[in-house]
């Protein structure tokens, strides 16, 4: 399906835009993650009072999820991400610079940091549907592999920095210039969230149908399923390496490869996913894959040997690849209610980000890092059950040929 008020070029204008912005918020963050140890070293912070610093920027996401929402629907995708650009690299500016003057200003920076990411998560993921529709293809999980692709670089050209003996403040603020200047240009290609004819009943009541949306059965449905694919993907990110050496007991280099594994087959599973999904439709798919995480998840625990601990990895970021992304096209199928449901629906998945690594750590003082990971495979198993949550909604053009 496209649109029959857009044409091609624009509608592929705005699929490198959304492209964009997805690998500039991965880079952006990715960056400052990169530079933590040195900030921790500046600071002389040990690893409580860094916990606290950083939970700054929990703080600012968790607000500004439910608060995106109203804004989405009110001044639209491409406005929303300009703006929480210019504000994310304003926050990575104070943090980078505040890191030479103390904690206070370093707080305040990653505060801004966190609320621009979770408003600009929301906006870029409401045009990825958007893009979505107007092409008749599934393609959001390739948005979410170019998160991916931005962290890596992130990465690399942080550790580059590190090499190089770059100060924090030179670096992040060059980043967040980059990241601010591409991403504002870019944005302003996105199309329209609504064609003109739904333009008046998306606009009505933002801020209502936002509430509306917490309340909708299918949509809280989503965001649990969301939640467990959410867990299952930031559990990896965090433990699949101390897992791997303390569980597994091997080298820290292994268990590094161990985790490279994992993100690996993650990326790949969201770049090929789409047209899988487009064959077999969202449920039959994230069913599958739920059940390789499983498995994945099972072998990396109990297998018997360092060996078949890392084809588990592989097959756990492969069963977590597309649970994410499918979460976020399914709340988007009705675009006059999009910026709503996927506010909500980030913001209940997001809760897994944020609490599920720290879960594992408590019940991993208790049973071991390693068998705590069990959990992940539970969750997994509850995905799979309310799959049929994702369904498209009646006369959603995406997947209804093999899900109607």
């Amino acid at each position: 399906m496209t649109s029959t008020t857009t044409a091609p070029g624009v509608v592929r204008a705005a699929t490198t835009a959304t492209y964009a912005a997805f690998i500039g918020s991965g880079f952006a963050f990715a960056s400052w993650a990169s530079r933590i140890p040195q900030v921790r070293d500046r600071l002389e912070l040990d690893a409580s009072a860094l916990g606290l610093v950083l939970l700054a920027i929990a703080a600012g996401s968790l607000l500004a999820l439910p608060l995106s929402g109203p804004v989405v629907s009110r001044i639209g995708s491409s406005r929303t991400v300009m703006a929480m650009a210019v504000l994310l690299g304003v926050g990575l500016s104070v943090a980078a610079l505040g890191s030479l003057a103390g904690v206070v200003p370093v707080v305040i920076g990653l505060f801004l940091l966190g609320f621009a990411n979770g408003a600009w998560d929301v906006a870029m993921n409401v045009q990825g549907t958007v893009v979505e529709r107007h092409l008749g293809k599934s393609i959001m999980s390739r948005f979410h592999a170019g998160f991916s692709l931005g962290t890596v670089a992130g990465a690399l050209v942080g550790a580059v920095m590190v090499a190089a003996h770059v100060s924090v403040a030179v670096h992040l603020v060059i980043v967040a210039a980059l990241v601010v200047t591409g991403v504002v240009w870019q944005a302003r290609r996105f199309v329209a969230d609504h064609d003109e004819s739904e333009q008046g009943a998306a606009g009505e009541s933002a801020g209502g149908s936002a509430l509306d949306a917490w309340k909708e059965p299918r949509t809280l449905l989503i965001g649990l399923f969301v939640l467990a694919f959410a867990f299952t993907e930031g559990v990896g990110n965090d433990w699949i390496s101390v897992a791997a050496i303390d569980g597994h007991h091997v080298s820290p280099a292994l268990g590094t490869l161990a985790f490279a594994g994992f993100l690996t087959a993650m990326t790949i599973g969201r770049w090929f996913g789409p047209g899988l999904l487009d064959r077999y439709g969202r449920t039959a798919v994230v069913r599958v894959l739920a059940v390789i995480g499983i498995g994945g998840v099972a072998l990396f625990v109990f297998g018997p040997s360092p060996v078949y601990a890392f084809a588990g990895t592989l097959l756990w970021g492969l069963g977590a690849s597309l649970g994410f992304p499918v979460g976020m096209s399914a709340g988007g199928d009705d675009p006059r209610r999009a910026a709503a449901r996927v506010s909500v629906i980030a913001s209940i998945g997001y809760c897994a980000f944020l609490g599920g690594p720290p879960a594992i750590g408590f019940l991993g003082d208790r049973v071991t890092v390693l068998k705590a990971l069990i959990v992940v495979a539970a969750l997994l198993a509850m995905a799979a059950l309310i799959a049929t949550s994702v369904r498209p909604l009646p006369g959603s053009a995406l997947g209804e040929r093999v899900e109607s």
